[in-house]
Formats: structure tokens, sequence, C-alpha cells
């Protein structure tokens, strides 16, 4: 229990590293909230036409949740990982710095599912721009790879592999609540739009 307990810390703070805000504000950019739909993420950064920036931190974001993930499964084992991927997530959902409001965590999320098992995270990367290049809504796209996420996991990985993806489904679902009720109003932005 201690070693789970430091791998869910470790997780979570390797997680709550903002990196969209201190690329924007290095970039002089101001601060990345103010812009778009506040949110720190990719998608955000994207918003200010640096597209350098976004794709620096969609890699970073997914990186820190598998560097979370890789490291406990080195230090500690297979538990251990599950249980600090899944932290990270939650780190960058909610981090401690930003008090407690950080991004929607799907790049992050993406991250843990390739470094715990690749082929779950491939088969949720494929859906995801799957769904993107048919319908150019990242939200949806990420909603969809979410939602297919535990079955992805249970086929390729195991029942635990497939609990912990549930959890961050359901976590992603929460997070992404206004997009949700934006996609049932069919108000949505596309991707390259400037809100949402």
């Amino acid at each position: 229990m201690i070693i789970l307990l430091l791998a869910a810390i470790a997780g979570y703070l390797l997680g709550s590293v903002p990196f969209g805000l201190v690329l924007t504000k290095a970039a002089g950019l101001g601060d990345i909230r103010a812009i778009g739909s506040g949110n720190i993420g990719a998608t955000n950064v994207l918003r200010t036409g640096h597209k350098g920036l976004a794709l620096a931190t969609l890699l970073l974001d997914g990186g820190k949740g598998a560097a979370a993930a890789l490291l406990a499964l080195v230090l500690a084992d297979e538990a251990g990982m599950l249980v600090a991927g899944f932290a990270a997530v939650l780190g960058h959902n909610f981090p401690v710095w930003l008090g407690f409001k950080g991004g929607k965590g799907v790049a992050t999320t993406l991250g843990t599912l390739f470094a715990v098992s690749w082929p779950v995270g491939l088969a949720c990367v494929g859906t995801w721009l799957a769904v993107a290049a048919v319908f150019r809504i990242s939200s949806l796209s990420a909603l969809v790879a979410l939602a297919l996420s535990p079955g992805f996991a249970l086929y390729f990985a195991g029942p635990q592999y497939a609990l912990m993806a549930a959890g961050l489904a359901i976590l992603g679902f929460i997070r992404h609540k206004a997009n949700i009720i934006r996609l049932i109003r069919g108000e949505e932005p596309r991707i390259g739009g400037k809100t949402g």
C-alpha cells in the first residue's frame, strides 16, 4: 500500500505540470486560460495559431502520463504503473498549482494508455483520428475514444487495465460535460474553430 501511495503521489505531481500554460507564457502569448475555452490543453493552445506549441503541448501532456506509468513500472510493479498513470491524469485535470483547475486529460490519458499497453493506446488514437477525420470535432473524437477504451483494454491487456481505462473514461466524460451539452445542441465548434 505504501508503494501504491507513493506511485499515486509521484504520478499526480508529474501529471500536474501544466505544459500548455508554461509553453504559451514562455512564448510570450500570455495566459492560455484567458483565451478560447480557457483550457490548458493542446486544443486550446492551437487556438493561439501556433501549431508548433500545440504539438509540443500534446506530446508533453501525453508524455507525462506515459512517464509516470513507466517509472512506476520500473520502480514498483504493474499495479503501481496503473495507479501512477491514473494519478497523472488526475494531476493534469486537477493541478494543485492552478487551484485544481486544469485540463480535460485526453492527451495525458492517451499517453498513459500507450505506456501501459501500446495496442490499447494505438487503438484509442486510431479511433480519435478516424472520428476527427469524419466529424472534425475534437471533443467528439475524444469521447468516442474514451468510451471504447475499456473494451480495447479488456481485449488487449486484461481486466485490471480495463478497470483503469473505465475510470479514465468516466473522468474524461465528467470533464467534457460542457462539450457534451454543446454536442447535443449542435453548437460544439469544429477543429480549427476559435472557441469551445
